[in-house]
């Protein structure tokens, strides 16, 4: 279970767990961002697959495996994206998988990049993972940046990984150790610091 549910508070965004009383919003969002997501992600977008959501990746379940986040513009809460960890593995592993998108509104401004900092904070820190992965898919350009961009490694590729949109498809493996998040977030420590201070 998750040490603390309270939102992770960056300048421009903070993260929180979806909610039932997101739906709305939520499907709203995903419906418009259909031509952005097409390919590469099939976020829930039915009263039942968000409900099935908000169920795996609430701060109420007790499946200590996932932990999820929606990705909130601080200004006016406006839904900027997704990030979700997965399969968290303890153990000798502690590791777990991060999938991610954005909402075509807001898709292109850095509010992803700032929310999977404040994410990736939480996965090293109050998760105490040690091993974050993200596969992506080779012509995703736009996430392929994301992950060079926060330092992720790659570590490879598999052919024929996931099935998305009814389709086998090929992903660049990448991943994020504890001790490269603790170098990489140099950069930007001094940013958060001051965002969740106020």
């Amino acid at each position: 279970m998750r040490k603390n549910s309270s939102p992770l508070k960056g300048k421009r965004v903070h993260l929180r767990p979806p909610r039932r009383r997101d739906e709305k919003a939520f499907i709203a969002q995903a419906r418009a961002s259909r031509l952005l997501h097409s390919g590469w992600v099939q976020p829930p977008a039915t009263p039942g697959a968000f409900a099935a959501y908000v169920a795996r990746y609430s701060t109420a379940t007790a499946d200590p495996r996932h932990a999820g986040f929606l990705v909130v513009r601080n200004d006016d809460e406006a839904l900027a994206g997704v990030i979700n960890f997965s399969e968290i593995v303890r153990g000798v592993f502690h590791s777990a998988y991060v999938g991610y998108y954005a909402f075509a509104p807001l898709a292109g401004d850095g509010y992803m990049a700032e929310g999977f900092a404040l994410a990736l904070e939480f996965a090293f820190g109050q998760m105490k993972l040690h091993r974050v992965e993200a596969n992506v898919q080779p012509a995703n350009r736009r996430s392929l940046a994301l992950v060079e961009r926060l330092g992720f490694e790659r570590e490879g590729y598999s052919r024929r990984y996931v099935k998305i949109g009814g389709r086998w498809r090929d992903h660049v493996r990448f991943a994020m150790l504890a001790e490269d998040w603790a170098r990489q977030r140099a950069e930007i420590r001094r940013g958060l610091a001051a965002a969740q201070k106020s």
